[in-house]
């Protein structure tokens, strides 16, 4: 009770936000963040910084078929595909086309637009998420520190990961979401959680994992704050909207992103994982030490197994004093909300224990170990460290300790973080190695640096080249424009005088051939695919002809490479090859496509009758359960 009556007076009702002056600077603040990727050229030196203009250029040639939700990225593996965005999430790189596509960016320009984006979008986000919770200035803070986590800066600059970038957009509007659908439970607030959290799982299905207990943990101790039971028969249904709402809200956005979790999730089974997970990718050599978290020094390369990284794991001298004092000075004056300012130093404490090599033993244990590997890299959970220590940063704005009035205090507040962030903002601009982005260079990015070469569960030897790569690297020899291979056809099985086959059409999903079998019994055409579900063959009825019978494709039953073969019939004809979705991507696509159907309408009866059980405001603007 003496928790209670410490707290503070409710504020006054907040100003739209497109009337806040504390948001625009919020948004005026990054652009210290922002402007390393203003500079002329590209940080082709970057940990993924080269992957994510591959990943966009793979992006770009399913588009120019018509695909603008990609599985099959047909150049990777040396031009033997690889179910690529089947199991890592679009959305980033979807942003990126939409910049490439529209407004005619090239393909590192659209990149860095995007991490422009998420700079923004991410201090935005976290201020929402605060100005509800400790007011204007605390969310000022709170988004300062937020842009400026040097985790946050270490994925931008050093290891230049767009989608885990894009991520930090989506944390803070989840847990804003999630606490006002508690609060305030109505359809707002459940469809902005489902929209979140559904965003968060098709941009990092990492990231989410490792998210999503803190993102329960939060739902759970919200409960135990404001939920009453037993309670009068007149608030019986709103108690039970508090309870509702936020399940309802992640249910949601399991359903929102359905087609892309579900077939992520079932086929996995269906690539090799062990070339992810193993080797210099193995988790054992990535755990931090606790004097990394404390060291000041700044670089670029890539984590090393031991405590020298070239690169920084720290938490910030300026963040972790400001999440301290927040949390030591506002402490007397939270009444309830004290509770959570000790699940957020719960949490990021938890996170930096987990990713240290003080609990290298969890990650060995038999049901948790599987959880915690997921993260691929110990230091992964940094993530959540530089969420909860932000929200802590912000409570030395609480309204008791920092008026809004007190520009001045403010300025210095803010002016201190983005000081002692200074040195990190920067990017090492570098020409490209493989030269201008094309498929001869992406070959010999593949070939220089062993990566993109993911294969499938039928691959049982990664392959180092491939015909189709010299294809390209020739075309490029010759000074030629370097163009996509017409046929994956491996035409060294043909006889030409009672057996072969020519391609008619190729595209980046599928293939239309024309075969002859002069032979007495079924033959067999091999294709230069690795294997791998969802791609069909069908007879046609005629040259673009309508399909009259399915066929099997089976992987190779000899060789190392798990090629895709199709059995054609004697005579002669026309088959198609096509990659299409299986009954999980199918039953996916439908699931989110339902879940986005009873969102709209449940939108759309909201705003024709309120909800029922909304919270009820007094007359001086107050909600009945301020404190």
């Amino acid at each position: 009770m003496a928790a209670e009556r410490m707290a503070p007076a409710p504020h006054r009702p907040l100003p739209s936000l497109w009337r806040d002056r504390f948001f625009w600077l919020a948004l005026g603040l990054t652009s210290f963040a922002v402007a390393p990727f203003l500079l002329p050229g590209y940080f082709w030196g970057a940990n993924d910084a080269r992957h994510h203009v591959y990943f966009l250029f793979e992006y770009d040639r399913l588009v120019q078929d018509g695909i603008w939700w990609p599985r099959w990225s047909p150049d990777f593996a040396f031009g033997y595909g690889y179910p690529f965005f089947n199991i890592y999430g679009p959305f980033s790189h979807f942003l990126a086309q939409l910049f490439h596509t529209f407004l005619g960016f090239e393909f590192t320009a659209a990149i860095e637009a995007v991490f422009v984006t998420s700079i923004l979008a991410s201090a935005a986000a976290m201020y929402l998420c605060v100005r509800s919770w400790l007011g204007r200035p605390a969310a000022l803070i709170a988004a300062v520190a937020y842009t400026y986590a040097p985790y946050h800066l270490l994925n931008l600059y050093v290891r230049a990961n767009l989608a885990e970038s894009v991520a930090f957009v989506w944390l803070p509007l989840c847990l804003w979401s999630a606490r006002q659908a508690v609060r305030r439970p109505s359809w707002r607030w459940v469809a902005g959680l489902a929209a979140s959290y559904a965003g968060l799982m098709v941009t990092s299905n990492l990231v989410v994992v490792l998210f999503t207990p803190l993102l329960a943990g939060y739902v759970g101790l919200l409960w135990v704050l404001y939920v009453r039971f037993p309670a009068a028969p007149a608030d019986r249904l709103q108690q039970l909207a508090r309870v509702a709402a936020p399940l309802l809200g992640g249910a949601a956005g399991l359903g929102l992103s359905a087609a892309f979790w579900l077939p992520a999730f079932t086929e996995r089974q269906f690539v090799r994982v062990d070339q992810w997970f193993d080797g210099r990718y193995a988790y054992r050599g990535h755990f931090v030490e606790w004097s990394q978290y404390f060291r000041p020094g700044w670089g670029f390369g890539a984590s090393l197994p031991g405590p020298n990284d070239p690169i920084s794991f720290q938490i910030g001298a300026a963040l972790a004093l400001f999440a301290l004092l927040g949390l030591l000075l506002a402490w007397p004056l939270l009444g309830r909300q004290r509770w959570e300012a000790a699940f957020w130093l719960a949490g990021g404490v938890t996170a930096l224990l987990v990713a240290s090599s003080t609990a290298a033993a969890l990650w060995e244990l038999p049901l948790l170990g599987p959880l915690l590997q997921t993260a691929q890299f110990p230091w992964r959970w940094l993530a959540i460290t530089a969420l909860c220590a932000s929200l802590l940063a912000a409570l030395l704005g609480h309204p008791q300790l920092l008026p809004e009035q007190q520009h001045l205090s403010l300025s210095l507040l803010t002016l201190l973080l983005l000081l002692a962030s200074y040195p990190y903002l920067r990017v090492e601009i570098r020409e490209p190695a493989e030269g201008p982005v094309s498929l001869a260079a992406l070959m010999r990015f593949q070939q220089s640096a062993d990566e993109l070469t993911g294969s499938t569960a039928w691959v049982q030897q990664i392959p180092t080249w491939s015909p189709m790569a010299d294809h390209y690297i020739q075309q490029e020899q010759a000074g030629q424009p370097v163009q996509p291979v017409t046929t994956k056809l491996d035409y060294a099985i043909f006889d030409y005088e009672t057996f072969g086959a020519n391609s008619v059409m190729h595209s980046t999903i599928g293939e239309e051939i024309f075969y002859f079998n002069g032979r007495q019994t079924a033959q067999t055409l091999v294709f230069n695919h690795f294997y791998y579900p969802g791609w069909n063959a069908y007879l046609l009825d005629g040259e673009h002809g309508q399909r009259r019978q399915q066929i099997p494709v089976t992987p190779e039953a000899t060789g190392t490479l798990g090629r895709m073969t199709v059995q054609v019939p004697p005579g002669s004809g026309y088959l198609l090859l096509v990659f299409e979705d299986t009954p999980v991507r199918t039953l996916g696509g439908v699931l989110s496509l339902t879940t986005a159907g009873l969102l709209l309408l449940s939108g759309v009866w909201h705003n024709r009758r309120r909800w029922p059980f909304g919270i009820k405001r007094k007359p001086d603007g107050r909600t009945a359960d301020a404190f």
